[in-house]
């Protein structure tokens, strides 16, 4: 598995922000393109100029929007989610991390109000998505380059639109990249109430595949497990309920071929296997690891860095040792990005307590990123991704995650909802 032990930061192409002009009228050298006789006008869009907590960062201002050039378009935004990478990059612990100070938000939908002179494949009326991350989408409207966007049917709903280029990409990725599954193959994943979760069951569903799908224990759980089974997942059970020892025979009349996938940093751990081979859990007569006490898990999202850390890789340790320890041989795990919406430190002594299960299982750990998959494939190629999710989208065979909308000026409230524990809704803007 590929790991990051640095963060680095990524300048974002000047002409992806030089819409973004301040409210006091200095325009910055990158305005020069730009008429100056063009009157700006004035947006609201959720600034940061530092990182730390987004609930004390972020902060809703008013900006002037440059004119539009030759090659860009302007765009007004409709809907933008927030993701777990969003939060991320505000607090400084993403990959990716933007000039600051920066707009939030790297995914949503747009409708093209104006293009210039050059641009040959937008037209006003067209909804638009961003092409990669860290665009700034928390805002009502702005100037990007044609390059910087791609154009999606409006004929599909504003929340699927909304919530399209991130998560549905990871899963169909995830479930096509890594193994070649056939109808009647068997998916497994946990904190399959998560975005990515919900798209997972979808596309397999879509596929023939059948998912066994494992959330954490909470009040509501049938509602959630009713909700989960109505997109199509076949089976779904809480993290206590793997750990009792009749699931041994759960999984043993399930014929699977040894095929895993974690997400270590989603704190998904996805596994696929096929109908050909057993999946047998851990006999009675295993030895335990040896594994320290977990940290309070009433411990505050924007707890000390060394604490958070702490929760952040026990949590994923036992997570990761409960399943994988379920396997016999020959698996392989991955990790898709860092959204855990706290930073994943000490990635070291997960793998360390894990080495037996590396060694004696034969497993493989394997990394994915979909900013790097994007770099690694053409703009045609994500073009074409994006096509056969809006089909899957108009056969009705993926929505959006459950939502909830949220004016832009009440960001406040759904930044706090979209750190809680326990919320399988996502946090919508809407401008």
């Amino acid at each position: 598995m590929w790991v990051c032990s640095t963060l680095w930061r990524v300048r974002t192409p000047a002409r992806q922000w030089r819409g973004l002009l301040p409210a006091s009228g200095c325009h910055g050298p990158a305005a020069s393109s730009y008429s100056a006789s063009a009157e700006p006008a004035r947006v609201r869009a959720l600034v940061y100029g530092h990182h730390g907590d987004p609930a004390k960062v972020v902060e809703l201002k008013n900006l002037e929007l440059a004119a539009v050039g030759g090659s860009d378009v302007r765009v007004k935004m409709l809907a933008a989610p927030i993701n777990p990478s969003d939060i991320n990059m505000i607090q400084g612990n993403y990959r990716l991390l933007p000039e600051l100070p920066a707009v939030g938000g790297n995914e949503g939908v747009a409708q093209v109000v104006a293009v210039g002179s050059n641009v040959t494949g937008l037209k006003p009326g067209d909804w638009v998505i961003p092409a990669n991350a860290g665009l700034g989408t928390w805002r009502t409207e702005a100037v990007f380059s044609e390059e910087a966007l791609i154009q999606v049917p409006s004929d599909i709903p504003l929340q699927s639109a909304a919530t399209l280029g991130v998560n549905p990409c990871t899963a169909y990725r995830m479930l096509m990249d890594f193994e070649q599954l056939q109808p009647g193959d068997s998916v497994i994943q946990n904190a399959s109430n998560s975005g990515v979760g919900q798209a997972v069951i979808q596309i397999a569903a879509a596929l023939g595949l059948r998912t066994i799908n494992v959330v954490r224990d909470r009040p509501d759980i049938q509602k959630l497990s009713d909700r989960l089974k109505s997109l199509g997942a076949e089976h779904v059970i809480t993290e206590e309920e793997l750990r009792r020892p009749k699931m041994k025979n759960f999984f043993k009349i399930r014929k699977l071929r040894l095929r895993k996938e974690e997400m270590l940093n989603q704190n998904h751990i996805v596994y696929k296997g096929s109908r050909e081979s057993e999946l047998a859990s851990v006999s009675p007569n295993s030895k335990p690891l040896n594994l320290p006490e977990p940290p309070p898990h009433n411990m505050p999202r924007h707890a000390p860095a060394t604490a958070c850390s702490q929760l952040c890789w026990w949590e994923k340790l036992h997570r990761a040792a409960a399943a994988v320890s379920a396997w016999r041989n020959h698996g392989n795990l991955w990790g898709d990005g860092q959204a855990a919406r706290r930073s994943l430190c000490e990635p070291s002594m997960s793998f360390l307590c894990l080495q037996s299960l590396l060694i004696f299982k034969d497993l493989k750990l394997r990394g994915f990123w979909l900013s790097q998959w994007k770099k690694d494939h053409s703009p045609d190629q994500f073009k074409e991704l994006i096509l056969t999710l809006c089909d899957l989208i108009r056969r009705g065979q993926l929505t959006a995650p459950a939502c909830s909308q949220v004016p832009l000026q009440d960001y406040q409230s759904a930044l706090e909802a979209s750190m809680k524990p326990f919320i399988s809704s996502k946090q919508i803007l809407t401008m």
